[in-house]
């Protein structure tokens, strides 16, 4: 007579979930391979040929950047200026998924001809994560150097530059000369900032420059600068402050990052 054998019990599953993707890579969770120093975020007009590249330039091992585009169109006016700032918002939530440290919108006309601090606060909220723009840098910037009176280049049409003067006057900033080149008037000039040889912005830092100014100023994150730094600094003998430069600098105070970085000038070298 053959006995039944019992059937086996049913294994308890109940403490055997599949594990999770956190739960598999605990020992690498706060690694990345190029910015395991700090991810940073950039939001740019999507005319803009050079942030990115002067960033990428300035950045030591470690920091990588990750780039988004607000959509910007037509002449500079403050219509182009208000859609570009709606702009960022999806510009934020595609960079939102790459989980950056930090996020900086860099335009310098774009961050003082709207509200930056709505803008900020915007960028923020959406991409969870600190936020900056280049008007608060060049603030945060010439308040470092003790900069109280500058000269100030730029590559705008006159009622950007009304707008900037502006700007540092109410941020108590004395412009003591400035000259612009009056591009923006079209789309195509617009973009050809982009383009303006390095020897015309050198000329036109020693054009502005004054004995009372504590500093030069070259404004627009699409103006090519970064390169002529150090050359004006030892030629000048004052600091010299570009938007990409004071923007990057920016953020890696804010991520409390108090690395220097050469051959930028001043700011990234001493502060």
């Amino acid at each position: 007579m053959n006995t039944p054998v019992p059937a086996k019990p049913a294994a308890d599953t109940s403490q055997q979930s599949e594990p999770t993707l956190a739960s598999t890579i605990k020992h690498v969770s706060l690694y990345d391979p190029y910015g395991w120093m700090a991810k940073i975020g950039l939001i740019i007009p999507s005319t803009n040929t050079v942030n990115e590249y002067e960033w990428y330039k300035m950045a030591p091992p470690g920091i990588s950047i990750h780039t988004a585009r607000a959509l910007l169109t037509g002449k500079a006016s403050q219509s182009s200026y208000d859609i570009m700032a709606q702009n960022t918002r999806k510009a934020a939530e595609e960079l939102a998924t790459a989980e950056c440290d930090i996020v900086a919108y860099g335009c310098t006309s774009g961050s003082f001809l709207c509200s930056r601090e709505e803008i900020t606060r915007d960028l923020a909220a959406i991409c969870g994560c600190p936020a900056t723009t280049t008007s608060d840098s060049i603030i945060a910037a010439f308040r470092a150097l003790g900069v109280k009176r500058l000269a100030m280049g730029t590559p705008y049409v006159d009622f950007v530059n009304q707008g900037e003067l502006k700007f540092l006057r109410d941020e108590g900033i004395e412009v003591v000369a400035w000259h612009g080149m009056g591009l923006g008037e079209t789309q195509a000039e617009r973009r050809s900032i982009n383009r303006v040889p390095p020897q015309s912005v050198f000329r036109m830092a020693r054009l502005i420059d004054r004995p009372e100014a504590d500093a030069i100023f070259l404004s627009c994150t699409a103006l090519p600068a970064a390169m002529l730094i150090a050359d004006l600094e030892a030629e000048i003998g004052k600091p010299v402050i570009t938007s990409n430069q004071a923007t990057f600098w920016n953020v890696l105070r804010t991520l409390k990052l108090n690395m220097k970085v050469k051959g930028f000038g001043r700011l990234l070298e001493q502060h």
